[in-house]
């Protein structure tokens, strides 16, 4: 269905003008919902104008969505987004970096604030401050698509090919970065708004993203706009209005389309090499795990930039990404341990071989400090999610197993999961599997406990969940820890040894002699995100 939206500029602190006049648009207009583009406060907004805001005076008149522009938030509003409450009827603040689904289907990502370069190694973690990180925009290029992106500055070379002149005082306040411009490129939204520095309105030609050997004809046109303040004095353009429907496909190029303005990247191969290099979704293995590989002397961890988990690596595999929370994201696993028939007989036709992987680069939940609580539970929301998923899908045929590695040496924290069949759980034997393994390898016993985030945990562990349900009457889940020293050996192809002696699926224990095609994987994302919509709470945040 076809939504109405309307944009404003910079509305910087006009709050009592700028909603009188969108109550007397939407009376004859009937907007589907409003975005504020740049700073909706003065950098010294007066409290008697935050009280009427905040006090229901000033009225908003529909579902009007904001970010964080070049002004810190006022510490009222601050103050109400971090306890999580509203900030008054119909004003919602998307966060500084967020992707959003409105009610009318529209997927809104979104990147407030300018880009602070001094701030490295990851994603900013306060969501009201008006900068943000390289990582920030790198994390959002992981959303893969969208049909508005909100930010703050503009693509660095958004004028490359335009014949749209900017005068030379405009041109020199514009705030750009090539992290947006990337950010762009990535996910090709259909429209990229804006707020332009001064009093002007700028707005680009309609641009192509480049094609490709698979898809010759252009897939995606971007519309890139950027409003001059409300209320300005030049009497710029501050307002602009259109219509948009999900997922609708490309009819026509518009008149006046031109090439991308950005350069497209050329993508690198990112299956483990010779050099035994840390690899994306290869399912926590290293060099040892499997015996074939001489010893070498240890190198450093690779920082974010190269760690293959996490998203502000430019060198990601995208089209293996199936969701993304606030906290953490859900891939598919490179080298599934089961094909993608497996499961066939009870509902699945996917391998459903997860990962659940948090956005903080960090070896352990108890390096993480503070941000510990909030990623264990995005991670536990979506292992719960797919649990229910299993279940429902597979009739109850199926239960789920997790497990996770806690080193301190380790480099990214992350879980998988994978089905199990349930009279296989309800029986016993899954449980049984892990804790003979343990004691073929002269592995420390397993304990029945529940740890949490394991913040208050020292040393290094393994633990795996079971779970199950018959539908009926009863839900059963164990959580199991085996605390590890120091100087153990530990294989760290463990769970994916045990599950492959469960499942008899030992012949594909070694993902990287069973690594699918593009298509293939592509294929298998496809299929988890139709049957996991259901219970996939991050296409509501």
């Amino acid at each position: 269905m076809a939504a109405k939206v309307i944009v404003l500029g910079s509305i910087d602190g006009r709050l009592q003008e700028a909603f009188a006049k969108l109550e007397t648009l939407q009376k004859k207009q009937n907007f589907s919902f409003a975005i504020v583009t740049g700073n909706l406060f003065a950098v010294d907004q007066d409290i008697e104008t935050i009280n009427k805001l905040l006090g229901g005076v000033i009225r908003v008149p529909l579902s009007t969505y904001f970010t964080v522009g070049t002004t810190p938030l006022p510490q009222s509003i601050v103050e109400r987004i971090e306890k999580d409450e509203d900030i008054c009827e119909n004003l919602h603040y998307l966060g500084k970096r967020s992707t959003t689904k409105t009610s009318d289907g529209i997927r809104i990502v979104t990147l407030g604030g300018a880009l602070d370069a001094s701030l490295v190694g990851g994603q900013s973690k306060e969501q009201h401050l008006p900068f943000h990180t390289a990582g920030d925009a790198k994390i959002l290029r992981g959303a893969n698509t969208a049909d508005i992106l909100l930010t703050t500055s503009w693509p660095t070379a958004i004028t490359a090919k335009s014949n749209v002149a900017i005068a030379p005082e405009n041109r020199n306040a514009i705030m750009s970065s090539e992290e947006i411009a990337e950010l762009c490129a990535a996910l090709k939204p259909r429209y990229h708004f804006s707020a332009s520095p001064a009093p002007f309105f700028y707005e680009r030609e309609p641009f192509t993203h480049p094609s490709t050997d698979d898809e010759p004809e252009p897939k995606a046109i971007t519309r890139f706009i950027s409003l001059a303040p409300f209320g300005n004095s030049s009497k710029a353009k501050a307002l602009y209005a259109f219509t948009i429907t999900p997922g609708e496909p490309i009819a026509s190029l518009p008149p006046g389309c031109t090439p991308s303005p950005f350069l497209s990247p050329k993508r690198k191969h990112t299956a483990l090499d010779d050099q035994g290099r840390f690899s994306r979704f290869d399912n926590g293995h290293d060099r040892h795990g499997d015996g074939r590989h001489k010893r070498r002397r240890r190198s450093p961890p690779p920082g974010p930039d190269r760690c293959f988990f996490c998203l502000s690596n430019v060198n990601i595999d995208t089209h293996m990404i199936c969701c993304i929370g606030t906290e953490a994201y859900v891939t598919t696993a490179k080298g599934p341990l089961p094909s993608q028939d497996h499961f066939v007989a009870s509902g699945l036709t996917f391998p459903c071989h997860q990962l659940i992987i948090p956005l903080s680069h960090e070896p352990t939940f108890q390096a993480m400090g503070g941000d510990a609580e909030n990623a264990f539970k995005d991670m536990t929301r979506f292992k719960e999610a797919m649990q229910a998923m299993v279940a429902t899908q597979s009739k109850h045929k199926l239960g789920v197993v997790t497990w996770e590695i806690s080193r301190g040496r380790g480099i990214h924290i992350h879980w998988q999961l994978l089905p199990a069949p349930f009279h296989m759980i309800r029986k016993g034997l899954v449980e049984a599997g892990f804790r003979v393994e343990a004691e073929n390898q002269k592995y420390p016993p397993f304990e029945e406990t529940n740890l949490g985030p394991a913040t208050s945990e020292a040393g290094d562990f393994f633990r795996v969940w079971i779970w199950s349900d018959d539908g009926e009457t009863s839900i059963q889940s164990k959580e199991l820890v085996m605390r590890l020293d120091e100087s153990l050996r530990f294989d760290l192809q463990f769970g994916r040894r045990v599950m492959a002696k469960l499942l008899g699926l030992e012949a594909r224990l070694t993902w990287r002699d069973i690594i699918q095609s593009a298509p293939e994987e592509v294929e298998d994302v496809d299929k988890f995100k139709a049957a996991f919509k259901p219970w996939d709470f991050s296409l509501e945040e």
